[in-house]
């Protein structure tokens, strides 16, 4: 999941070489941790949180083949 985080999310900002993605896995449940840019926040989230909501809905779709529940965390 870490990965797919960090593809769709270079692909949105301006600065890509600052954006770091961390995985974290308590059983079932993985934390997925986004951060990028001061600047590059608004491209990542999205009016109205419409961006990402969608990259937590593609991820979502991505883990239940795995049997996991992914959130996916902005910082």
């Amino acid at each position: 999941m870490k990965e797919l985080v960090e593809v769709i999310a270079k692909a949105l900002v301006d600065k890509p070489d600052e954006v770091v993605v961390t995985q974290k896995e308590e059983g079932r449940n993985v934390i997925v941790e986004l951060h990028v840019a001061q600047e590059d926040m608004g491209k990542v989230i999205g009016k109205q949180g419409r961006i990402a909501k969608a990259i937590r809905s593609v991820v979502k779709a991505a883990s239940s083949r795995d049997n996991k529940r992914v959130d996916v965390e902005i910082v």
